[in-house]
């Protein structure tokens, strides 16, 4: 780490849980992200500017009027442009360290399993629920860790699930794959700060996690805008699940 970095993180370096051998774990790191709607605008940031040596952007959305409400890194001019590009862009001014590489074609179980094999960590912060279970069982299959996210109306939902650990549940123990469920969450009405309370706490989520620090591990989180309270649930493995349970 030379001088500029070690200036440039020095509050990261000051605190006893990270310190210098913590902040240069930090870089060697590699991240896929999912998503660069309003839970990924929020996230995003924190991870450059914390230091994260690589972050992979995965979106195939163009910029909509209907965005600018609560994606805050896009402007009126960049309507109809790639969310993912964009996000870049902005990404790379903030830290010309990290190396940012962008997809911006939808991609399949196939690809997902190929980018989970690449990282080192998975942040969900896709819109619907097919992706979210295609990205649970890619995370699942290769152990990898995974930060999921989720916001509609008034409401917020956080859970990390660390397959590092033989008895993590996963997402679909929760919330079971069925053609019930809605194809897109995009069409719910959004509470613009939603998006970035649940984002800046998965960014949090996911550094403490790469940093061998406790996280929410077992646990989801719900926060209600409305009256400012969280609820914490504790969940365990769902023996029956189609994807992590004894099949």
């Amino acid at each position: 780490m030379n001088d500029a970095q070690l200036l440039r993180y020095s509050r990261h370096i000051l605190l006893d849980e990270i310190g210098i051998d913590g902040q240069e774990k930090l870089a060697q790191v590699a991240v896929a992200v999912v998503g660069c709607g309003g839970l990924g605008c929020a996230v995003l940031p924190y991870l450059v500017s914390s230091g994260v040596g690589k972050l992979i952007l995965i979106d195939d959305d163009k910029i909509e009027l209907s965005n600018l409400q609560r994606q805050v890194l896009y402007g009126e001019n960049d309507e109809g442009c790639l969310k993912a590009e964009i996000t870049a862009q902005y990404l790379r001014q903030r830290n010309s360290d990290c190396e940012i590489q962008v997809i911006t074609q939808r991609v399949g179980d196939k690809e997902l399993c190929e980018i989970a094999q690449a990282v080192d960590i998975i942040v969900d912060c896709s819109d619907n629920f097919p992706t979210r279970h295609a990205i649970n069982h890619a995370a699942f299959s290769l152990k990898k860790p995974l930060i999921s996210g989720a916001v509609s109306g008034f409401s917020g939902q956080l859970a990390t699930f660390d397959f590092r650990q033989p008895e993590s549940p996963c997402y679909a123990c929760i919330f079971p794959d069925t053609p019930q469920q809605g194809e897109n969450c995009a069409t719910f009405g959004v509470f613009a700060p939603m998006v970035g309370t649940i984002g800046t706490l998965q960014a949090a989520e996911m550094l403490k996690t790469l940093l061998g620090l406790p996280n929410l591990h077992g646990k989801m989180q719900i926060f209600n805008a409305k009256t400012n309270t969280w609820q914490t649930m504790i969940i365990t493995k769902n023996t029956a699940c189609s994807v992590c349970g004894n099949q």
